[in-house]
């Protein structure tokens, strides 16, 4: 299973931010749309991601700063991205690794998708109980 197959299903919406906008901004989006991370663009370019973890870790060393401080202060530079050929075990464990829950895709255009834990996961329990119902069916006969 690749990648490519979890961006069909999702589909290609990722919500994003801007550098410039404040934290508080960014977590009201966080919480209106009810996710875990934002990717951070500028002209379509993968600047960065904020995460509740960075927003967390701002908020133990420096609670005051939420409204004046921008994104890009907070935000992790080093994204760490896939495309839509990887395979999907690979990416799994490229997150399990890194401990990441979010993982930007990217093609030759630019952005084509993001991708969580929670989607690899629930395409590879899809993927096993397919997996699991033709192997039923075969060891019961019903293979046409």
């Amino acid at each position: 299973m690749r990648i490519r197959d979890i961006l069909q299903t999702k589909g290609p919406e990722v919500v994003t931010v801007a550098p410039d906008r404040t934290v508080l901004d960014a977590m009201r989006l966080l919480v209106d749309r009810n996710i875990g991370s934002l990717l951070v663009l500028r002209d379509g370019r993968l600047l960065g991601i904020l995460t509740e973890r960075d927003v967390l870790r701002l908020t133990s060393s420096r609670p005051d700063d939420f409204g004046s401080l921008p994104v890009s202060k907070v935000m992790t530079a080093d994204v760490l991205t896939a495309g839509p050929l990887d395979d999907i075990h690979r990416v799994m464990d490229v997150m399990t690794q890194n401990r990441i829950r979010h993982l930007p895709i990217l093609d030759d255009d630019g952005l084509a998708g993001l991708v969580s834990i929670g989607d690899v996961v629930n395409a590879l329990r899809h993927s096993a109980q397919a997996e699991n119902e033709h192997l039923k069916q075969y060891i019961q006969g019903q293979v046409y």
